[in-house]
């Protein structure tokens, strides 16, 4: 694999956990399928089906997204947690950019 070829993976389905607190809060909740089609309509990347829903619990199992059942679905939505996990994210990528200038 080419260095940006890594630099890509690692940056989006490595990292999907990104992906999903900031859709989740952009969108306040989502379902778990809904997240896939997100990711790729938002981020022009597919992860796997069952990706999502491993990443999903992981997050709540730590206490960034916390979930509900609505009729048979299950809902997702970022905690305060996730949103200060978020924030951190976005200032180390913000951070990176303009010292990589």
């Amino acid at each position: 694999m080419f260095p940006f070829q890594h630099l890509v993976k690692s940056n989006t389905k490595d990292n999907l956990w990104l992906y999903v607190l900031f859709l989740l809060e952009k969108n306040e909740s989502a379902y778990a399928w809904e997240l896939q089609e997100l990711i790729q309509a938002n981020f022009n990347f597919r992860p796997g089906k069952i990706t999502p829903y491993r990443v999903l619990y992981r997050l709540e199992s730590q206490g960034f997204v916390k979930s509900k059942t609505e009729e048979v679905k299950r809902i997702y939505q970022i905690t305060k947690k996730g949103k200060d996990e978020l924030t951190k994210a976005k200032d180390f990528y913000k951070k990176l950019t303009k010292e990589l200038k």
